[in-house]
């Protein structure tokens, strides 16, 4: 009577469309749930897929070869497109910064790990394709596996008569020690450096002073003479202080507006003036004192709201192209986009799904949401067709052939660089025509996990099957033994290198070393066990560079030595 269920939900040597969705759906809801259990303080999140999608693909389970590249392509697909679209803005704007200092560090352990790759490679016979499949795995970077099976597809159809090994047999024994070995490196060299997070905090928001710190608010009294009479644009110029200047009231009256350039300041005016508290301490001091003037509080004449930037018109204009003041008189005191609040300045350019916070009166306001959209439910709905439209350009570029001499075949970004590239590019410029860079924050975390665990459920399911014969026939040991020089010595030099010749703070470089094996499972960990979030900014900062290196070094071998 059931026999229709045995056959559904039982492993099958030659599987339909629907059992191979069972399995997926069993590794990815199996995966999801031993990635919630807690060992100490290590949780494996998503990654634990890839653990169950072997176990199952070693119980016999399979997934239909017509559907197997699908799945696993357009997972990876959707996981790096979501990266980049969430770390693109911190990601061009940290350069200027400690960035560059981070991604060289980062880049030169990419670089480190393909050399000792090649040194096994000439010292232990193993082909190029097993070796990249444990490099990879022993630094948990699952787009360089996507890049080198890619690169494979295509030296396959140039050379139909070679026979390649699978790089996924290697990834899928070195992952777990690529997943353990950041986090024992990190345990042992808190405790080997003795560190403190604590005073590792205490000097981390030393060394921050006066670097992207958030914009407040201040009330002031002008008592300085020297400054009455002047207009607000002469006064920004003389003292050279970047402030907003967002609401006056005139000494002993009760009305209050917001100022233009031309506004001459008066004896005892009192200003509402926005920036960062160095700049509006430094403001106050030159002009005056603090004040607690209520007045200038009061929504009895003028309103502030946050409107969103949502109606096409407004998109990629600056905020002196839009002219709110002169034509309603409203002010733009504050710009928030990707979690940062930026200085209102003239020469701003609007990007999709900016929020301003505008002062003017009700009416006035009104008429700004004409102009900028301000339709929440409009960021809350996904827009498909910027988002498909930016895969598909993504996927172009992953497939344009760079022909390089000596390499037998084209070299191609693939379906990892090219989509990551492409999502980094858009978020830095909010986007090109109607493809915008906005997406809710729970719909690219969505659109991530589901892509990982599509591509990890497909490569462990796929890797599984024989897997343990793989591991006696390949001696799974000794390449473990492989995957721990990759793995250690990398991370050993980084430490060294980072801690004592670069001085970088070791909450950051905990953040670097998981960034660096782009591993979120090591990430998770260290928030955790340093009990602060400041490794998430070095991870965030050096992920794209150190994808698209992981990548590039992927396939450069595989084109070279296979």
């Amino acid at each position: 009577m059931f026999d229709w269920l045995h056959t559904l939900l039982l492993p099958a040597e030659n599987p339909t469309v629907a059992q191979s969705m069972i399995s997926i759906m069993l590794a990815i809801g199996a995966g999801v749930f031993f990635g919630r259990l807690r060992l100490g303080k290590i949780t494996f999140g998503v990654s634990a897929v890839m653990f169950t999608g072997l176990i199952l693909g070693h119980l016999g389970y399979r997934i239909n070869h017509d559907i197997l590249d699908f799945i696993r392509d357009f997972g990876l697909i959707l996981f790096v497109y979501g990266i980049g679209l969430q770390v693109g803005p911190s990601f061009f704007s940290s350069f200027r910064n400690e960035g560059l200092k981070f991604n060289i560090l980062a880049v030169s352990s990419v670089l480190l790990g393909g050399f000792i790759t090649v040194i096994l490679y000439k010292t232990t016979g193993l082909s190029i394709e097993n070796l990249v499949g444990i490099m990879s795995g022993s630094v948990t970077n699952t787009p360089g596996l996507g890049a080198a099976k890619n690169t494979l597809e295509e030296l396959s159809l140039q050379f139909p008569d070679k026979k390649f090994e699978d790089p996924a047999i290697g990834y899928a024994i070195t992952y777990p020690l690529g997943v353990f070995g950041i986090i024992v490196s990190i345990i042992l060299s808190k405790a080997l450096l003795k560190i403190n997070p604590e005073a590792e905090m205490r000097l981390f928001r030393k060394s921050k002073i006066n670097r992207e710190e958030p914009l407040i608010h201040k009330k002031m009294r002008v008592t300085n003479p020297e400054f009455f009479g002047k207009s607000i644009h002469n006064i920004l110029k003389e003292t050279g202080i970047d402030i907003i200047i967002s609401r006056l009231k005139h000494s002993g009256s009760e009305s209050v507006f917001s100022p233009t350039l031309d506004t001459s300041i008066q004896e005892r005016d009192v200003l509402m003036i926005v920036g960062t508290e160095a700049n509006t301490d430094a403001f106050v001091q030159k002009l005056g004192r603090l004040s607690s003037d209520l007045f200038i509080e009061s929504d009895s004449d003028l309103q502030a709201k946050n409107i969103f930037v949502t109606k096409r018109s407004a998109v990629h204009k600056k905020l002196s192209e839009l002219d709110l003041y002169n034509t309603y008189d409203l002010k733009v005191t504050r710009v928030f986009r990707a979690g940062k609040e930026m200085i209102p300045r003239p020469s701003l350019e609007l990007f999709y799904g900016d929020k301003l916070r505008i002062i003017g009166s009700k009416e006035a306001l009104k008429e700004a949401e004409e102009i900028i959209g301000n339709q929440e439910k409009r960021l809350i709905e996904p827009d498909f067709l910027s988002l498909f439209a930016g895969l598909l350009i993504g996927i172009i570029v992953g497939s344009v052939p760079l022909a390089f001499p000596g390499l037998p075949i084209p070299i191609k970004l693939g379906f990892a660089a090219g989509p990551l590239i492409v999502a980094l590019l858009i978020s830095r410029y909010g986007g090109i025509a109607f493809i915008h860079s906005y997406i809710n924050n729970g719909a690219i975390y969505f659109m991530k996990d589901l892509g990982i665990c599509l591509f990890f459920a497909a490569v462990g399911i796929h890797a599984g099957d024989g897997f343990y014969e793989n591991f006696v026939k390949y001696n799974g040991w000794l390449w473990l033994l492989y995957g721990s020089a990759i793995t250690f010595i990398p991370l050993l030099i980084m430490i060294i290198v980072g801690r004592f010749f670069m001085k970088i703070n070791f909450l950051q470089l905990a953040g670097i070393m998981s960034g660096s094996y782009t591993d979120p499972a090591a990430l998770s960990f260290s928030t955790n066990y340093l009990n602060n979030d400041i490794p998430i900014q070095s991870y965030a900062q050096i992920y794209p560079l150190v994808t698209i290196f992981r990548i590039f070094v992927a396939s450069l071998l595989i084109l070279i030595f296979g």
